[in-house]
């Protein structure tokens, strides 16, 4: 299960998912608010994403499963992981939200802009058509809640060791702090060359091989899912 980021929806996790797709079946649910999904008021908060994740995973009937979430949706993975670890069966934090020096509105759209100068334009047209779905007031409320959630306290509890993936380029989730991530959580840390925050969208077969992998690892060592 792919959960996208902040302000945005499955629309931009498509690169990965359809790769991912020859080799599991794999869903990409919209956050509700974002994307297809309803428009709730007001904005839910990350754990109320998280639960409602829950429920409708509960409602599926599904066995375990992967979540990798990307930036704020790594936010809800792990939020999830921790109120229903009976849920999942393995982790990818892909662009893992901001380190702490980046926790305010006005650090993380200043690090959303610096990552604007090495993104791939040719994004612009679905990142654009999210954010007019989602509604400006719906995306600065979740930025707020995403600056006010600590991560650290759900990634010490993780159940599973993750997959901390990034792009070389990423100056919202930098290599700093995703080794940070990698080494609180007993994580890998994978950085895709010359990819940046939307690591998911402009290097999806990267992404793809580098779960592929993960979830290989993780049979192999005998844990289970």
């Amino acid at each position: 299960m792919l959960v996208h980021g902040l302000a945005v929806s499955h629309r931009y996790l498509m690169p990965t998912a359809r790769v991912l797709a020859g080799r599991h079946p794999v869903l990409v649910p919209d956050l509700p608010g974002f994307g297809r999904s309803g428009k709730p008021r007001p904005a839910y908060d990350v754990s109320r994403h998280a639960e409602h994740l829950a429920a409708w995973l509960d409602a599926l009937g599904l066995p375990r499963v992967c979540v990798a979430g990307h930036s704020f949706g790594a936010e809800v993975v792990a939020r999830l992981a921790v109120l229903r670890p009976d849920l999942v069966a393995a982790i990818v934090l892909a662009s893992p939200t901001t380190d702490p020096a980046a926790r305010s509105r006005r650090a993380l759209i200043g690090r959303w802009a610096l990552d604007l100068l090495v993104e791939q334009p040719w994004q612009a047209p679905v990142l654009a058509r999210d954010v007019a779905d989602a509604k400006p007031w719906r995306v600065l409320a979740t930025v707020g809640h995403s600056v006010r959630n600590a991560i650290e306290s759900d990634l010490l509890r993780l159940p599973v060791p993750p997959l901390v993936l990034g792009g070389s380029l990423d100056p919202v989730a930098p290599a700093r702090w995703r080794a940070e991530v990698a080494a609180m959580t007993g994580g890998v840390s994978v950085t895709v060359p010359q990819a940046a925050h939307n690591v998911m969208t402009t290097s999806g077969r990267r992404s793809a091989a580098a779960i592929t992998a993960y979830l290989r690892d993780l049979v192999a060592s005998g844990m289970p899912g």
